[in-house]
């Protein structure tokens, strides 16, 4: 059968157009956008669902360009477009994609409006350079339409608006945009087109589709698996999606055996906390010396367009990253995708996966999964329509383990990290979204510890009283590792000098200062309180984990009457023991 061509649409794009989407490369347009681009040119609201790597941006760019073309000129600070979309690597990649189209269309400018940036430095280069068209995140731009800065009214501007997007739409509802995103529509003009793009559905985003569009045509292009046509899957057909069960103090060879077997590839590998992708870029740093291996979280400000350029421009290497580089990010040729450990939500493992295999391209993704976490894998057959296929545990695996704890030794600041790290691990595992399958009651700490190289397992209550005997710990002098950075380790020991030891800060001043005993019997009085509330607390949270005890065994009783393994007289017996029972 003929692929359809853009001149098929049912709908004539302009002569530049045409020319812009064959000099990029798009010879053939994608479900989502021969279904979009139509309707959007014939006074529709779309309200688009695509699994990801479908195409979407094409999608809403091309009518955008077609309808600020056919209302003719444009004074360059008068603003017919605005492009909503949650973060600012999507925001810089759409502005690309847009840039590259108006090489043709010299009538019309666009402006990058991004977080991270001055506010009058904005307002200048908009005055100086305009922009028809808007690429924007929700609080800038929402902080540029409530202030004027630097004698620019954006509010004034926007009164001539054509056409508004909101791209990845379910993801700045899940990031709390709402009230930002409710305040940019109080701004905008009723009449306009709106488009809503999203790989996922959401309440929320109902609401949002029922309150910002008016009678929206509803898109929603679905991927068949291949072999029968019939099963839907939210990834897309050209992706292979692969898990490996394994314990958590291997999880960290069989990574590294993996990627050293593939260095000539494109690696991006997702981690669930900022802390983690820190820990771990220093640590594939270290182990990995000829690889180029790069690192992006949410928590670094000014470096994170500058590293997402880097990355897109590699043909080879790895880049750790948290989620906010799981939607909506074209990243050419990413050949695997690994999550080190699954998102909190089930969304974003599509979103994760879809970093690879692009606008029909092939790739491939891996989440490793603990024995104790199988169900996930049929969990997300039924909610999210993924299909996974087992992959095996390498039988034999170089242990990078002791090496990355002989580097710990030497630099203090990856012995903080790894703690961080470990840390912000388990507080995240505590709060997973499906509790049901990620329960961290499940999880043995000690091997999580052996697993992240740690010297000794930091003190935390999650940890408190837990069995942590798979871990061993090293034997060290703490306070004589120093930190490799020689100016970092410099202000610590001055810091070491400057510090008073402990017990002199408890100890009489000399005669000739005056002494307040009043003021002493208070501080004593002080302490003792502490002292006090400090144990209280302690035998609350003994009592607490008891409690907890008692309730699981009881569970562990009723599931065994449920199932016929005990009678009923026998769990009368263990479920409430008589008085005589409890004298001895």
């Amino acid at each position: 059968m003929t692929e359809t061509t853009w001149r098929d649409l049912p709908i004539t794009l302009s002569d530049v157009i045409y020319q812009s989407l064959s000099d990029e490369g798009f010879i053939y347009p994608t479900p989502v956008q021969t279904t979009c681009i139509p309707l959007f040119l014939s006074n529709k609201d779309v309200a688009a669902e695509a699994v990801t790597g479908s195409g979407k941006t094409l999608a809403f760019l091309v009518p955008v360009l077609e309808i600020l073309k056919k209302r003719g000129s444009w004074s360059k600070t008068e603003i017919g477009a605005v492009i909503i979309t949650p973060t600012r690597e999507l925001a810089t990649q759409i502005n690309e994609v847009l840039s590259n189209f108006l090489r043709f269309i010299p009538d019309l400018t666009s402006w990058l409006l991004i977080g991270g940036e001055n506010h009058v430095k904005d307002a200048e280069k908009f005055k100086t350079n305009g922009g028809n068209i808007i690429i924007a995140t929700p609080g800038k731009f929402e902080a540029m339409l409530e202030k004027p800065q630097h004698g620019l009214n954006l509010a004034s501007n926007v009164r001539s608006l054509e056409v508004l997007v909101l791209d990845e739409a379910d993801q700045l509802l899940d990031l709390g945009f709402q009230a930002s995103i409710n305040t940019i529509l109080s701004y905008l003009p009723k009449q306009r087109r709106t488009g809503l793009f999203s790989a996922t559905q959401t309440d929320e985003l109902e609401n949002l589709i029922r309150a910002g569009l008016r009678n929206p045509v509803r898109v929603n292009v679905k991927e068949k698996k291949e072999d029968d046509g019939k099963i839907e899957q939210r990834t897309p057909s050209t992706l292979q999606n692969f898990y490996m069960i394994i314990e958590s103090d291997e999880k960290f060879n069989q990574m590294m055996n993996f990627i050293q077997g593939r260095k000539s590839e494109k690696i991006m590998i997702f981690f669930s906390t900022c802390a983690d992708v820190d820990y771990f870029y220093k640590v594939l740093q270290v182990l990995l010396k000829n690889t180029q291996v790069l690192c992006l979280h949410g928590k670094m400000k000014k470096k994170r367009n500058k590293i997402f350029t880097r990355f897109r421009t590699l043909e080879c290497g790895i880049l750790v990253c948290s989620d906010v580089m799981a939607r909506g990010i074209d990243i050419p040729e990413v050949n695997w995708v690994l999550q080190y450990n699954p998102p909190k939500s089930a969304n974003f493992f599509v979103h994760r996966c879809g970093r690879t295999a692009r606008i029909g391209n092939t790739g491939n993704a891996l989440v490793f999964l603990l024995p104790a976490e199988d169900t996930y894998i049929n969990f997300l057959k039924i909610n999210q329509k993924v299909l996974l296929q087992k992959l095996d545990p390498c039988d034999s695996v170089n242990n990078y383990l002791p090496k990355l704890r002989k580097f710990a030794l030497k630099d203090r600041a990856l012995v903080e990290k790894g703690a961080r790290a470990y840390v912000s691990f388990v507080q995240f595992y505590a709060k997973h979204e499906c509790g049901l399958i990620f329960r961290i009651k499940d999880l043995d700490f000690g091997k999580l510890a052996t697993g992240y190289g740690l010297l000794r397992i930091p003190k935390m209550p999650e940890v408190k009283g837990k069995d942590v005997s798979s871990f061993v710990p090293v034997e060290a002098d703490f306070d004589k590792i120093a930190y490799k950075d020689k100016n970092r380790e410099k202000q610590r020991q001055i810091k070491i000098q400057s510090d008073e030891p402990k017990s002199s800060k408890f100890r009489r001043p000399p005669r000739s200062q005056p002494w307040s005993k009043q003021k002493d019997r208070k501080d004593r009085k002080k302490k003792r309180k502490e002292q006090k509330e400090s144990s209280k607390k302690r035998k609350a949270e003994e009592l607490e984990e008891e409690e907890e005890e008692d309730f699981q065994d009881d569970l562990k009783l009723m599931k065994k009457l449920k199932k016929g393994k005990i009678s009923k007289e026998e769990f009368d017996n263990q479920f409430a023991p008589s008085d005589d029972d409890d004298e001895d």
